[in-house]
């Protein structure tokens, strides 16, 4: 049975190789349906992925766009080396990158004369704040005290991971919120396996320090208790802090 399921897999791997192989050619030869598929494929896990490196939805969907153009216009240069997944995760990261260095330089010194509620609008591709951070998260049977306190929970975590320092910040993100293997982390920041495991260790240390002082304080009103210092290892942000009878989700 083990054997059937290693022939099984290898021939899944290969098949998954041939399909984007397939797909890679017919996005070199411009096909418009390659890159409708494309943009569907990719979009909202970038857009996600660089909104939780700038911290900004407006400045995320710039970003995005930039990185589909850079895309578009480097598909000729890709030759597969790595996954597609991994190339344009690699020019995400770079483009995020580019995008906080820049805001640093300029647009920390700007005073916005918007109201606070202006994060929730409609950003340029369409998605918003609550779109991005919350529909994908919001279990619409819970009640409205389970609804905010959810809520309430993730903006902590998300304000808190947010001071996290690189590189441990950027690692816990692909591994704890986009789910990516450490094999794939490993090859988008081109890094060893050693140093995946590194740094999400500290990571996952450094945030949960940060958030010890939060749980300590309103743990009690939302039920959160926090892990025990053996579930630091592989649980990460996806582990539900428990209890009151209750589970909520500790993600941004």
């Amino acid at each position: 049975m083990a054997g059937a399921t290693t022939l099984g897999d290898l021939a899944s791997a290969i098949g998954a190789r041939s399909e984007e192989a397939a797909i890679v050619a017919d996005l070199k030869a411009g096909s418009e349906q390659a890159y409708a598929w494309l943009i569907g494929e990719f979009q909202r896990p970038v857009y996600g992925l660089i909104y939780r490196m700038v911290s900004d939805p407006s400045d995320a969907a710039d970003t995005t766009q930039d990185v589909f153009l850079k895309v578009f216009r480097g598909m000729k240069h890709f030759h597969g080396e790595s996954s597609l997944k991994t190339w344009i995760y690699r020019i995400a990261l770079h483009e995020a990158a580019n995008r906080k260095r820049w805001w640093f330089r300029h647009k920390a010194h700007e005073t916005s004369i918007e109201p606070a509620e202006s994060e929730g609008m409609a950003s340029g591709d369409g998605f918003t704040r609550n779109e991005a951070m919350q529909n994908a998260l919001t279990d619409r049977h819970q009640s409205p005290f389970d609804n905010v306190a959810q809520r309430e929970v993730r903006q902590q975590v998300d304000a808190e991971l947010r001071q996290v320092a690189e590189p441990y910040r950027t690692t816990l993100i692909l591994r704890d919120l986009e789910e990516m293997s450490y094999e794939e982390i490993a090859e988008i920041l081109q890094i060893s396996l050693g140093t995946v495991k590194s740094r999400l260790t500290r990571g996952r240390q450094a945030l949960k320090r940060r958030l010890a002082p939060y749980v300590r304080e309103v743990g009690g009103e939302l039920g959160l208790t926090l892990p025990e210092e053996d579930q630091d290892n592989e649980a990460g942000l996806r582990r539900q802090v428990a209890g009151g009878g209750r589970r909520v989700e500790v993600m941004p």
